[in-house]
């Protein structure tokens, strides 16, 4: 099975930045490359897709309404993916929860998603 554990979430000020981590591990996890990404949660809402990244890292993905002020990454060595968050907004109060999908292409639907961190709070003052 795959772990994940995500790390990085806290209160910060609007116009402020946070860097999600998201550590995995695991026999599977280090035999199959993933896709991966960042989803969240707001109280009240669905769960919606922030950021996906490919194996390689060379296809990205982000939704409309963190464009231009998130940027996903990973570092395979460490098993290791990554949301930078910048210019933060009082929208973006949300649990955030790192995924894996057992995929090689950019997946962006929740149900194609293997496993799921427990999360991390995230919360913008205004």
């Amino acid at each position: 099975q795959v772990q994940l554990v995500e790390s990085g979430g806290g209160l910060v000020q609007a116009g402020g930045s946070l860097r999600l981590s998201c550590a995995a591990s695991g026999r599977t996890f280090s035999g199959f490359a993933m896709a991966m990404a960042w989803f969240r949660q707001a109280p009240g809402k669905e769960r919606e897709s922030v950021a996906a990244i490919t194996w390689s890292g060379g296809s990205t993905y982000y939704a409309d309404s963190v464009k231009g002020r998130f940027t996903i990454s990973r570092d395979n060595a460490k098993n290791t993916v990554y949301l930078q968050m910048d210019s933060l907004k009082p929208e973006d109060t949300a649990v955030y929860y790192c995924a894996a999908a057992r995929v090689l292409y950019l997946e962006t639907r929740t149900s194609k998603y293997d496993y799921w961190g427990q999360g991390t709070q995230v919360t913008v003052s205004s």
